[in-house]
């Protein structure tokens, strides 16, 4: 296998013809660098009852397709983290544009926790239990395959078991710090090509 140098396949300029900064990898500069990497927001979901919780993610990625696998980026000190290694199970669900306030639940930025983020929508189990979130673009229900805990965050690696495809909406993004759409709604789409009765 060939390895490649990062070093010298990098341009010395910057696009805009601003000249490159080196940054030391342990600089706070990384996490400003990812705010440049736009990302598919889903909100993981695990555990039952009053025993559940769920966390919002951009890092969600395909693993394999032959099985069906999925991986995201976990913060051990996470209150998921404790559930998901109990139930075993979580589900994965694809936010539409319209579902910002999902995310900011799943996110704690109102303080919600637990239960608590369940609130205002509507939620089905899939085949491990796992919450799916009735309306998301695409719902993914997995059993936990395996926790791989590296410094601060644990890789998880879930096989899916059951996927439900939902509606054709807008995507929801996450990019430099914000919220953003990719797509149109479908209301918005039958709209601009003149299908929407008068």
């Amino acid at each position: 296998m060939a390895v490649l140098s990062l070093a010298s396949s990098l341009p010395t300029r910057a696009p805009t013809g601003q000249p490159a900064r080196a940054i030391p990898a342990a600089s706070g500069d990384f996490r400003t660098a990812l705010r440049h990497l736009a990302g598919g927001v889903s909100v993981i979901t695990t555990g039952r009852g009053e025993d559940r919780t769920g966390l919002t993610v951009t890092s969600l990625s395909s693993l394999s397709a032959e099985p069906p696998t999925v991986m995201f980026g976990l913060n051990l000190s996470s209150s998921a983290y404790p559930v998901l290694a109990r139930h075993r199970s979580f589900g994965v669900n694809f936010l539409s544009a319209a579902q910002k306030q999902v995310a900011d639940r799943f996110a704690g930025r109102g303080g919600e926790k637990g239960p608590a983020r369940y609130a205002d929508a509507e939620w089905s189990e899939g085949r491990t239990g796992a919450p799916l979130l009735e309306g998301a673009l695409a719902a993914l229900d997995c059993e936990l395959e395996e926790l791989i805990e590296r410094h601060s965050h644990a890789i998880v690696i879930g096989r899916v078991r059951e996927v439900r495809l939902g509606s054709n909406d807008a995507a929801l993004l996450y990019w430099r710090g914000d919220y953003e759409r990719l797509g149109w709604m479908a209301e918005e789409a039958a709209t601009a090509l003149g299908l929407r009765s008068a």
